[in-house]
């Protein structure tokens, strides 16, 4: 293969400014809102001294992103999604200028943390299926794998850095300075939308907008109904299911840089950093995926659960990060090839729907997953947990393979490729 066909493909950016506009509104607001999940977790924490408040915040901002998204993914095939975006981005900017108000006070309201919090939530999961469904009518189909890792080496790129970057603000011109940088990236993104081009449905899906909740619920069955009767659809998600209920050990790195490294702070910075580095390197070398399929994906998976399984067993740091950045690798090749996938193999008149159960279930598996390691690291301990989990990963994978034929064959190849 020649180098040209390694290098990320970032021709979606070159060639389509809605999509170059849509991009760099997306990065902007990225990097603030991950600030502000730091500055929310130490604010809660100043004001309370409990742990146990920064996990109700969290669930604050979750239940209301649940509901946002399937009320969302019924909009997003019902009005134009330029509209629906924009509508849900500029009152975040708000929300956000909220959160530095309240931070300037002598004595900041707890009230208003969790408040704004549940906002954030409800407004990014209304937008959220529609900013998905919106990719392909803007980059085609046989870009979405371009798209996808685009999308995810940014996303990765600023996990790296917005999370350090809020610490420094935080430690220098403190909370209201993230809250701040936060309803900025809102602005912009907000701004950048209204020179996209306008993004309705396809004309033979849209009809009026769901009224009433029984209406509502009948368009969630459609989607369920298209998933259900789609074998590539249903696999994809038991895939993604198989990779991240059962392998999540973020919430065990503490642990296990004491227990299994003998290391402090900087080794548990080091275990977030590695899977970070490894998906970076992935996103870099993607210009393959655009002509791969349901075998690289289920390939990218088994390295996911091989080399999860290979850190668990390993006390050598170095050999340690090395399989997180293998394991963060093979998470970012799945990641594009799902979504790719997914995008490629629904309708557009269902994107909307079809993404926002896409992504409540990309919502529920990873804490699902991160709480089931901790169940079982309290039953036997954290080693043992992320072996389990990365061996229960790869028979699961193997089995969803097996099992569905239409992901096995599934291509992002144009005919003739």
């Amino acid at each position: 293969m020649r180098l040209a066909g390694l290098v990320m493909d970032v021709t979606p950016l070159r060639e389509n400014r809605d999509f170059r506009l849509l991009y760099a509104g997306f990065v902007g607001a990225l990097f603030g809102t991950l600030m502000t999940s730091v500055a929310v977790a130490v604010q809660i924490y100043d004001l309370t001294g409990s742990p146990l408040q920064i996990g109700f915040v969290s669930l604050a901002r979750a239940l209301p992103l649940v509901v946002g998204v399937l009320v969302g993914g019924v909009l997003a095939d019902r009005v134009d999604r330029r509209k629906l975006m924009l509508v849900t981005r500029l009152p975040l900017t708000l929300v956000a200028a909220a959160l530095a108000v309240n931070a300037l006070q002598p004595e900041p309201r707890l009230w208003v943390v969790y408040v704004a919090t549940g906002c954030t939530g409800l407004l990014a999961g209304l937008g959220g299926p529609a900013m998905l469904a919106a990719i392909p009518a803007l980059v085609g189909t046989r870009r979405l794998a371009a798209a996808g890792a685009l999308t995810a080496a940014s996303t990765q790129f600023a996990a790296l850095l917005g999370p350090a970057a809020g610490g420094l603000l935080i430690a220098g011109p403190g909370l209201a300075a993230c809250y701040a940088v936060d309803a900025a990236g809102f602005l912009v993104f907000s701004v950048a939308l209204l020179f996209v081009r306008p993004l309705p449905p396809a004309p033979a899906d849209t009809g009026a907008p769901a009224k009433g909740v029984r209406q509502a619920f009948a368009a969630v069955g459609d989607g369920l109904r298209f998933i259900r009767g789609h074998r590539l659809i249903v696999g994809l998600l038991l895939i993604d299911a198989a990779a991240m209920v059962f392998t999540m050990p973020q919430a065990l790195y503490p642990v296990l840089a004491d227990e299994q490294f003998d290391g402090g702070p900087g080794v548990v910075g080091l275990l977030y950093a590695a899977p970070a580095l490894g998906a970076l390197v992935g996103a870099a070398t993607s210009g393959w995926t655009a002509r791969a399929g349901g075998h690289a994906l289920i390939g990218a998976v088994l390295l996911w659960g091989v080399s999860l399984t290979g850190f668990g067993l390993t006390s050598l740091l170095p050999l340690a990060l090395v399989l997180l950045a293998l394991a963060g690798l093979g998470d970012l090749v799945s990641e594009t090839l799902r979504s790719a996938l997914l995008q490629h193999g629904t309708p557009d008149g269902l994107r909307g729907r079809v993404s926002s159960l896409w992504m409540v279930q990309a919502t529920v598996s990873p804490a699902l997953g991160n709480a089931a390691v901790g169940f079982l690291a309290e039953l036997t301990s954290a080693s043992a947990a992320v072996v389990t989990g990365g061996v229960v990963c790869v028979v699961a994978a193997l089995a969803v393979a097996a099992a569905f034929p239409a992901l096995r064959r599934a291509t992002l190849a144009a005919p003739g490729d």
